[in-house]
């Protein structure tokens, strides 16, 4: 046997990685967004999602792979569901996932796009990320791999993202998604509810209609049960 033969193994491996879901190539607004939105400090890689662009190409993606990775968010791959788009991921040095990035929708929801892409349900513990301010509109708080509580109202427009559970502890009036990478076990919790959006594990489900009064500005809690997000009052 060659000496080559151990000097490796190759072995099966998952990827656990959030997708970043690029819908500009606007440099100058991207890198604005990122800078307000983005809160963590660590190098985290993502896959680059640029299905929704209607003409990607290496010149407008090289550059915004570029901001991306000063801000220490690493491109891992390019997804697009064409395959066709596997050269363009070649140009950029980057390797080539084929496959849709939208999350599922449970039965009631009707479009919105997910943020997070379920992958893997082991998630190590680590601390619970505590938020004692309001977040606003355009803010983006992310829980890595632990659950985030928030102590002040979520403003329309904002997004809570945990690996884990969320609770908020005040009124919810903009995103929430629990277990984004994957751990149907979330759950999200809150003491008004009034969201646009919620999300376990990649199943979202929209609020573009009238909630009902047994939960509408109430105590709640939203779980995944067999592929469908159920909200429930809290006292029930």
């Amino acid at each position: 046997m060659s000496s080559a033969a151990n000097l490796f193994d190759i072995k099966s491996a998952s990827l656990d990685l959030l997708a970043i879901v690029l819908r500009s190539t606007d440099l100058p607004a991207l890198q604005a967004a990122i800078q307000q939105r983005f809160n963590s400090h660590e190098p985290e890689p993502f896959v680059l999602d640029i299905e929704q662009l209607p003409a990607p190409d290496s010149n407008t993606l090289a550059p915004v792979c570029a901001m991306l990775q000063q801000h220490g968010l690493h491109i891992a791959a390019v997804r697009h569901r064409d395959t066709q788009y596997a050269a363009l991921a070649h140009r950029l040095g980057l390797p080539f996932i084929s496959g849709s990035g939208g999350g599922k929708s449970s039965a009631e929801s009707v479009s919105a796009p997910a943020a997070a892409a379920p992958v893997a349900d082991s998630i190590l513990p680590t601390p619970t990320m505590i938020i004692d301010r309001p977040v606003r509109a355009g803010q983006q708080i992310y829980a890595k791999g632990g659950d985030l509580v928030v102590l002040e109202m979520v403003s329309a427009g904002a997004e809570l993202i945990a690996d884990g559970s969320i609770h908020v502890y005040a009124p919810l009036r903009g995103r929430a998604l629990a277990g984004a990478r994957g751990n149907t076990a979330a759950r999200i919790f809150v003491k008004s509810m009034e969201a646009e959006l919620v999300s376990i594990a990649g199943v979202y489900r929209t609020i573009e209609q009238d909630l009902p009064q047994s939960i509408k500005g109430k105590p709640t809690q939203i779980y995944l049960e067999q592929e469908r997000v159920v909200m429930i009052p809290l006292d029930k």
